[in-house]
């Protein structure tokens, strides 16, 4: 719910909202039932194999949909090269490293309760960086989201 009110004050309550917000909400769950899943069943397995399976049938199923939905091409300016190394290095090898790293040694709630987190942390970044507004709803759905996940992670 905190997830959806921080979205929807960044675009409104409006009928264009269910759109966006189902396949984030979707990708929410299955990251949080995806990590459940790896602590309880794969909790022992080693983390650069575990990348490179987690990896490659998302690099099959990315170029499936290039290949289906448009055509690929690449301008090579220095903001892509940038965004590219981000997502390549950061994003992909950084973060999900971290990620397996914490279900390894930690509790899978614990991490996948702190999924909840990202869209209020990016609300939080745009206000700071980009000078994007924090109306009220978000305000509020920040505070119910940690709130949440503090419920979860207290001892």
């Amino acid at each position: 719910m905190g997830v959806a009110l921080v979205v929807s004050g960044k675009f409104g309550i409006a009928a264009e909202l269910g759109p966006m917000l189902v396949p984030a909400l979707v990708a929410l769950v299955g990251i949080t039932v995806g990590t459940l899943y790896q602590k309880r069943f794969c909790a022992g397995f080693d983390l650069r194999t575990g990348s490179v399976i987690q990896f490659i049938p998302s690099a099959v199923v990315t170029a499936a949909a290039i290949a289906l939905f448009t055509e690929f091409q690449i301008t090579w300016t220095g903001q892509f090269v940038f965004a590219l190394g981000w997502l390549v290095f950061v994003l992909s090898i950084g973060a999900i490293s971290l990620l397996n790293l914490l279900i390894h040694s930690g509790s899978a709630v614990n991490v996948a309760s702190l999924f909840y987190l990202v869209p209020l942390s990016t609300a939080l970044i745009a206000w700071a960086v980009f000078g994007e507004t924090l109306p009220l709803i978000s305000l509020a759905g920040m505070a119910l989201a940690v709130g949440g996940v503090y419920l979860v992670v207290r001892r």
